[in-house]
């Protein structure tokens, strides 16, 4: 039904990223097909603080079957992934010392595993690679991304990104109807625009606790931003997608302006310090983040400074997101001045 990603870029594990993407999205689709949405959503343990249901599985046994076939002639890759593995490392071939492995990957087999097992919203493929230099590798040695959409029963087509650091990205997008026509190459355009006005521009509040809080910064931040605001004027509209993959994909695509995920410093200011704290953001659910740099999209830390983080499953970080330079600059002194204020940095 689906065929793979034609790409003019080159590196070493892009073919099998390509391969692991496109195995993840057929997965997905036979078992919206073939399952109810009460097997798909079964729960099978926990790994981390995130919930793993049956429809993750299925997809990380292919992802496992996978390397463990294609990974020795690469020279052996260390897979960081959600519940795979002892403390979610692994390596491929099975056995082979992280140490001896040539590569390690950061994968989200199914981010937004909630929408799309309810048949909701399209969830995304995930997967960066770097050069194994050990534990201390972060997400700014990916060299090689790719984002793979897997998109709900309903849907006709299928978007595909794929990145190298340097050599920018490359976009396709896949008939679901016709299994006979080729991908049709696209280029992303990041909103070019001066302002967020009127656009759609968000602070993430997927879910309790903190929603309050964070509206509230939002609200003083379009207040402040926009004084001159009408009676009646919407000054923005927002798109709460529970997906990390999927919020960068709306971005890159131009479809929204700005978007920031700031639960991290929320949970770690004054007001959280006798409370219960909630699901964050981790390095994995932006294994991804390299083609939305290669897009051009000005992306930071809740502080401002480069957005940096551990190529694992269990760091917390935040993210700021601009489509361009001068919504940056629109934004972010407002933005920051805020969370200041709040002791949020």
């Amino acid at each position: 039904m689906y065929q793979p990603l034609m790409c003019a870029l080159s590196h070493p594990l892009l073919p099998l990223l390509i391969q692991l993407g496109s195995a993840a999205q057929k997965r997905v689709s036979r078992t919206l097909r073939e399952h109810s949405a009460e097997e798909r959503s079964l729960s099978t343990g926990h790994a981390g603080s995130d919930v793993i249901y049956a429809i993750d599985r299925e997809v990380e046994a292919d992802l496992v079957a996978t390397l463990e076939a294609e990974a020795g002639a690469l020279g052996g890759i260390v897979l960081i992934a959600e519940g795979i593995g002892e403390n979610e490392i692994s390596s491929y071939p099975q056995q082979r010392p992280h140490a001896d492995c040539a590569w390690r990957m950061l994968v989200d087999p199914i981010d937004g595993t909630r929408g799309i097992m309810m048949d909701k919203r399209s969830a995304w493929f995930l997967a960066g690679v770097a050069a194994n230099q050990g534990p201390e590798a972060s997400l700014a040695d990916i060299d090689c991304a790719i984002m793979v959409e897997l998109p709900t029963s309903r849907a006709a087509v299928a978007d595909q990104f794929v990145a190298v650091r340097g050599k920018g990205l490359q976009a396709e997008r896949l008939s679901l109807l016709d299994p006979e026509t080729p991908p049709i190459p696209f280029t992303p355009q990041p909103y070019s625009g001066p302002s967020i006005r009127g656009g759609f521009a968000q602070i993430a509040r997927f879910f309790p606790p903190g929603r309050e809080e964070l509206a509230a910064l939002e609200e003083e931040m379009m207040a402040l931003l926009f004084p001159d605001a009408a009676e009646g004027e919407i000054l923005s509209f927002e798109d709460q997608y529970i997906s990390t993959g999927g919020q960068l994909a709306e971005l890159i695509c131009g479809r929204d302006r700005f978007t920031a995920d700031l639960r991290v410093s929320l949970f770690q200011s004054p007001r959280f310090a006798e409370r219960r704290i909630g699901h964050v953001c981790h390095p994995y659910d932006l294994a991804s983040l390299l083609i939305a740099e290669e897009a051009g999209l000005e992306i930071t830390a809740a502080d401002g400074q480069p957005l940096n983080a551990p190529m694992d499953t269990l760091s917390a970080c935040d993210w700021i997101a601009y489509a361009n330079p001068q919504i940056r600059a629109e934004v972010e002194p407002v933005l920051r001045t805020l969370l200041q204020k709040r002791g949020w940095i």
